[in-house]
């Protein structure tokens, strides 16, 4: 007699397991998911999008010429404290204490933003990463020039996309606290090219080099450059080094100029006295104060 035939058997299933970790080559080696995605730039699934990705590489970017001026300092002092100004949300200072403050026992990170809101926001925030050496001031760069709450004397001063003359205060401010370096990504300069609008009068009528900001983009977009030039001599005047570079992945803004500054030695005479020079020749000498002459 036959024998009935056996049931089939149903496939085996393979036994499950969690997906790995999406493979992100936009992080840097150690860099916390977990921070990036409390600021937004990863989201819960741990995915970068287009705008993210961009803000991501950006900042990423301009670590790198951060970082090694605050290794100048620590090497320097055994110690580093950089001021953050105009810190908004704190994308830079946070994501320099994951990668540069942390695995270190010391050093701290300052940031100073005018919105209380912002401030509060950033301490809740650090407080809750365990990032202790981070503190937050609610002032304006003038109230932290005699602020209690920051040191006498700081390394690193940063003050990105600091508008118009925040970015000036921001130097004011290095200065006075006799800062190891300064970074600056200066941001919508309007002060100057008002002057050279109130005086285009006079100015045509006196050199022909006024043609270079007769028309009003021509002014706006002068007054950008001759600003930073006048800052980049201000700083030399001052004894630092200055070099001027192009943020990599800004492209899509044009508030892409990069000031970096080390402080090398004692201020330069013949800096302040071409400083001097440019602001008469353009019909500038009202702005003496502002740029330190």
């Amino acid at each position: 007699m036959p024998k009935p035939p056996r049931p089939a058997r149903s496939p085996s299933r393979p036994p499950q397991t969690e997906a790995p970790p999406p493979v992100l080559p936009d992080l840097r080696p150690g860099q916390s998911v977990a921070l990036l995605q409390e600021l937004h730039i990863l989201t819960r699934e741990g995915k970068l999008n287009q705008d993210t990705r961009r803000k991501l590489k950006q900042v990423n970017h301009l670590l790198q010429f951060i970082e090694p001026l605050l290794q100048e300092a620590l090497d320097a002092r055994g110690d580093v404290t950089l001021v953050d100004h105009g810190a908004g949300k704190s994308y830079l200072g946070f994501m320099l204490y994951d990668l540069f403050f942390q695995p270190r026992a010391v050093g701290q990170v300052i940031g100073v933003e005018t919105r209380a809101e912002l401030v509060a926001r950033s301490r809740e925030l650090a407080e809750r990463l365990g990032f202790a050496r981070m503190r937050f001031v609610a002032a304006t760069v003038q109230d932290a020039m005699t602020s209690a709450d920051i040191p006498a004397t700081v390394d690193v001063v940063t003050a990105l996309h600091a508008c118009d003359t925040a970015t000036d205060d921001a130097i004011a401010f290095g200065l006075a606290r006799q800062a190891r370096a300064l970074v600056l990504v200066p941001c919508c300069q309007a002060e100057v090219a008002g002057v050279l609008r109130k005086h285009k009068a006079l100015s045509l009528s006196r050199t022909p080099l006024s043609e270079i900001w007769r028309h009003p983009l021509h002014t706006r977009e002068f007054g950008s450059q001759i600003t930073n030039v006048l800052r980049c001599l201000q700083l030399e005047a001052h004894g630092y080094q200055v070099t001027v570079t192009e943020l990599v992945g800004w492209e899509h803004s044009m508030k892409n100029e990069l000031i970096l500054a080390r402080k090398v030695g004692p201020g330069k005479a013949s800096a302040r006295a071409r400083l001097q020079q440019v602001l008469d020749e353009l019909g500038l000498a009202e702005l003496q104060a502002r740029f330190g002459v």
